[in-house]
């Protein structure tokens, strides 16, 4: 998991965004709203589905940070102790003049490679891509104080539309995407993704992923189940966004949160599963949705790698794996891969 929502979007190309920073906004408005679509395709289909990209307005935000401080939650934790262990050999062994992050949030694993770059000399220029536009002028305002010399372009937009509207290359590239996201796409969407990934990439560029390693499957399903019941909340926090978005009438308590690991196809799913039987009126899409006693909408698939496998899809994108950097009980990975 990691924030990817779509916000209202506001229209700032090229606007400035303090010295050393720019900003363009991608999500023009009036452009058709992916939340309205994927609601209407995946609330009609037989297995109810909607994108983990919606839990994330600014309470799911809030839940999501709360979630990366449980005890059972090891992933974001886990990866930022990699990084911390090896940001400076990924400075050196990338001489990256800029970093190129999708999914920037508010950049604070980020933090660890920038200061391995700056610290390496080679720092000059770090493009956060990002849907929510205010996290992104946080950092266009904040990284140039923080980093001298630092330029920051920042691109409001859904990466898995607006990739062509990062800006060319000023020097080696790195592109990050971090925080196991690459797990939330099924199969055939993350091969798609992964050959739109390379084409970012030169001779000499890199690109650092980070994923979720497959595990026992008691360890996979406490972390989506925790004790507190915030993961539970966060699922539930899609319904609420829903009925702001799409004027819905979702009752949250009339779902409970599922979570479990699919063996055979190593991944996490999260579901909210109907308490009762009930109609739901979604008004901005004039449609009713039923729901039978323990219907269940899929809100989220977490894929988990081994290293074969990962390597291979990898490999498919015409990457060559170069690095791979596990934590010690090998729960989280991060590979570096550079253009085959």
């Amino acid at each position: 998991m990691k924030p990817l929502a779509e916000q209202a979007p506001a229209i700032h190309d090229g606007a400035p965004a303090g010295e050393g920073a720019r900003v363009d906004s991608h999500l023009a408005e009036g452009e058709t709203r992916t939340l309205a679509q994927d609601a209407l395709v995946g609330l009609t289909r037989p297995q109810k589905e909607l994108p983990p990209k919606h839990f994330y307005d600014a309470r799911g935000a809030a839940l999501f940070d709360r979630i990366c401080e449980l005890p059972e939650y090891y992933p974001t934790r886990t990866e930022r102790s990699i990084l911390e262990e090896r940001a400076a050999e990924l400075a050196r062994l990338t001489g990256a003049v800029e970093l190129v992050e999708l999914g920037s949030g508010t950049a604070s694993k980020t933090r660890v490679l920038l200061d391995a770059l700056h610290h390496a000399g080679t720092l000059r220029r770090y493009v956060p891509v990002d849907v929510t536009e205010a996290l992104v002028h946080e950092c266009a305002r904040e990284l140039p104080r923080e980093y001298s010399g630092l330029r920051v372009h920042g691109v409001v937009g859904d990466f898995e539309r607006h990739l062509d509207r990062i800006p060319p290359p000023e020097g080696r590239r790195l592109v990050v995407f971090l925080g196991g996201t690459i797990g939330n796409f099924a199969p055939s969407a993350r091969r798609r993704l992964l050959a739109r990934l390379t084409r970012l990439l030169s001779p000499g560029d890199w690109l650092l992923i980070g994923a979720d390693l497959v595990k026992d499957p008691h360890v996979l399903e406490h972390a989506y189940n925790d004790s507190e019941g915030v993961t539970a909340e966060f699922n539930r926090n899609l319904l609420h966004v829903l009925n702001r978005e799409l004027a819905a009438d979702f009752r949250p308590a009339d779902f409970e949160h599922v979570a479990f690991f699919d063996r055979r196809r190593e991944w996490i799913e999260m579901r909210l599963r109907a308490r009762r039987a009930h109609t739901v009126n979604v008004g901005a899409l004039g449609m009713r949705v039923r729901f039978a006693l323990g219907e269940e909408i899929r809100t989220e698939i977490s894929a988990k790698f081994t290293r074969t496998r990962l390597e291979r899809e990898l490999a498919a994108a015409a990457l060559r794996p170069a690095r791979w950097l596990s934590d010690a009980r090998e729960l989280f990975a991060l590979t570096l891969s550079q253009p085959a």
